[in-house]
């Protein structure tokens, strides 16, 4: 079923193996394929692992309104896609936007989670006045909220992309994804629509605690985000917290140290 209808959209999603569910919600600027080393081996210890490509991303439908892209609407889609797929709880493992999107979930819809794995964004109530060393890393953020950035991030063979992500990731895939048209404003949107710099200082939004286990990785090569701040996502965790930091490894943890992510989520997921 590599496509389904959910929250009034169409969704690619991968849905492989059988067992006990794992959603996986991959950030910007990834798709569904973020996963591809992490799926065989959930579907090979007996699990069920269910990528989508969120909205505006991938091979899914792409809204044209920037509200279309608040994380509730995310949060809302990931609750329609397990509904459709016939899935009322599963394992969340989320990455950058998607880890966004999976506190969220976790906070808002405890019922649905059994464990809960984030991978380099920290809860969203850590954020408030952030430190000189969050905003540094994070300065990218608001660039992407100036008029018509897409024509500068791709000027001259997308210098200013390749400048942002470095070696990281998948990033001959991340372009050529975003060439596709429509594809690159979508993937912005994601940033216009939950960020502006007018709730820089603004305090954190209170949540439900996360009561389901969870598990925060952070590697020490993150360029945008600081492990300070994933360390104090513990506070907003009644669940049992564990915390993992991988040396060495940029923000793409999943795609540029799978056998150590693999491992440390496996473990996890048994436990």
């Amino acid at each position: 079923m590599p496509e389904i209808t959910a929250n009034g959209l169409r969704f690619y999603v991968v849905d492989e193996g059988s067992g006990t569910p794992v959603v996986l919600l991959h950030g910007f600027p990834d798709t569904s394929y973020l996963w591809r080393h992490l799926i065989p081996e959930l579907t090979h210890t007996g699990f069920r692992a269910i990528a989508p490509d969120l909205r505006g991303r991938g091979k899914s439908e792409r809204p044209d309104k920037v509200e279309d892209y608040a994380l509730t609407k995310s949060v809302a889609d990931v609750a329609a896609i397990m509904d459709a797929l016939g899935v009322e709880r599963a394992h969340i493992i989320a990455h950058d936007w998607g880890a966004a999107v999976g506190w969220l979930f976790a906070s808002l819809k405890p019922e649905h989670v059994d464990h809960l794995v984030a991978v380099s964004v920290p809860h969203p109530s850590t954020r408030g006045k952030p430190s000189l060393e969050e905003l540094q890393k994070g300065w990218y953020r608001l660039l992407f909220l100036f008029p018509n950035i897409e024509t500068a991030l791709q000027d001259d063979d997308w210098y200013l992309m390749r400048t942002l992500i470095q070696s990281g990731g998948d990033l001959d895939r991340y372009l050529n994804d975003l060439s596709e048209p429509g594809a690159l404003t979508a993937a912005i949107n994601w940033y216009r629509g939950n960020i502006s710099p007018e709730r820089l200082n603004a305090p954190p939004v209170r949540l439900p605690l996360i009561q389901a286990p969870t598990m925060g990785v952070f590697s020490t090569g993150d360029l945008y985000l600081t492990e300070d701040a994933m360390k104090r996502s513990a506070e907003f965790v009644a669940g049992p917290w564990r915390y993992e930091r991988i040396e060495g490894v940029s923000h793409w943890i999943p795609s540029d140290a799978p056998e150590r992510f693999n491992q440390l989520v496996l473990d996890f997921l048994r436990h």
